[in-house]
C-alpha cells in the first residue's frame, strides 16, 4: 500500500481488513507521520512497514517541508517497536541531489531509529508514476538529478560507504548488494553518456499488478494503464488480447521505461510453462 500516504485514507484499515480475510499479507509504504496515532490498527493489520528517509533530522524535514517531520517519524517507530520488538520496519531513501551528500548519515540515522533494514534507489526523474500527471520536464528533472560536475563526488560518498560498511552489507541492514549501490551512480551517469543505464533483472510486468486509488491497472508502477477495475473484472483486464501482446512483446532492453527504471522486482515464478 502506498501513495501519497494511505492513512491519509479514512477507510484504509477496513481495505486491509477485506485484504486480510483473502489472506493477502500487506506492506505499508508511508512517511511515518501517524504511525504512532495508528500503531494498534498497523499491528493487527500490516505485516511489515516501509518508511521514508530523506536525510538526518535538519535535511529530513527540509526535503518533506513539514516541521518536526523526523521526530514523528522516529517516534513512531520506537513507539511501535517498543510494543512489538521484532514488527519488521525498514526504510526507503532516494538518493538524488538534494541528500546524496547525506548518504553516510542516513545510515546512521537509520541505526539510531532502531529500523531493521534501509535500502536506496536514484530518483525517478522521466516517467510519469506516483500520481504525476506527466513526466518531468527537463528544468524539474535538473533539480533533483544528480549533475556531472557532481558526479565525482557521488563516487567518493559511494567508496566511501563500500569500504567503512561492509558489515552492514554482510548483514543485509543495507539491503542492496555493493554492486547495486554502485549502480546509483551508473544510473545517474548514464543520463550524461558516461555509460549504459544499469540493467535490471526484473519480472514485475509479468509477475506484478499495480491498481491505483481510481482503479486503474497498471503492470507495474511505470507502464501504461491498461485497464480500470471499475470497467472491467480485474482477471479480464490482466487476460485482454492488449496485456497479453504487451507482455510477449516487451522487450526490457530496448523499451524505454525499462532501460530508465529505477527499480527491480525479481519474484520466482512456478507457472505453467505454456502460460503467457
Amino acid at each position: 500500500m502506498s501513495g501519497g500516504e494511505a492513512l491519509l485514507n479514512p477507510n484504509f484499515f477496513r481495505l486491509c481488513e477485506i485484504l486480510k480475510d483473502q489472506n493477502i499479507k500487506i506492506s505499508l509504504l508511508t512517511t511515518g507521520l501517524s504511525i504512532k496515532g495508528n500503531a494498534v490498527q498497523i499491528l493487527n493489520w500490516i505485516d511489515d512497514v516501509i518508511v521514508s528517509l530523506d536525510g538526518d533530522e535538519q535535511l529530513h524535514d527540509a526535503i518533506r517541508n513539514i516541521p518536526n517531520a523526523f521526530t514523528k517519524l522516529k517516534d513512531g517507530v520506537r513507539f511501535i517497536k517498543d510494543i512489538s520488538p521484532n514488527y519488521k520496519i525498514t526504510a526507503r531513501t532516494v538518493i538524488h541531489r538534494l541528500n546524496f551528500r547525506n548518504w553516510e548519515a542516513i545510515i546512521y540515522e537509520a541505526k539510531q531509529m532502531g529500523l531493521d533494514q534501509v535500502s536506496f534507489l536514484p530518483a525517478d526523474v522521466s516517467s510519469h508514476a506516483f500520481n504525476r500527471q506527466m513526466a518531468w520536464t527537463e528544468p524539474k528533472q535538473h533539480e533533483i538529478l544528480i549533475s556531472i560536475k557532481e558526479l565525482a563526488e557521488l563516487q567518493e560518498i559511494i567508496n566511501r560507504i563500500l569500504k567503512n560498511n561492509t558489515a552492514d552489507f554482510e548483514s543485509r541492514f543495507i539491503a542492496e548488494s555493493p554492486e547495486k549501490i554502485q549502480q546509483i551512480y551508473e544510473y545517474y551517469s548514464a543520463f550524461y553518456g558516461l555509460n549504459p543505464f544499469p540493467f535490471k533483472k526484473c519480472n514485475a510486468p509479468w509477475v506484478s499488478t499495480v491498481i491505483e486509488a481510481d482503479g486503474s491497472v497498471r503492470p507495474c508502477f511505470f507502464h501504461e494503464v491498461i485497464g480500470n477495475i471499475r470497467n472491467s473484472s480485474l482477471d479480464l483486464i490482466l487476460n485482454s488480447e492488449s496485456a497479453i501482446a504487451f507482455r510477449k512483446t516487451l522487450d526490457m532492453s530496448k523499451n524505454e521505461t525499462c532501460v530508465k527504471c529505477v527499480c527491480s522486482l525479481n519474484l520466482p515464478v512456478w507457472a505453467n510453462p505454456a502460460s503467457d
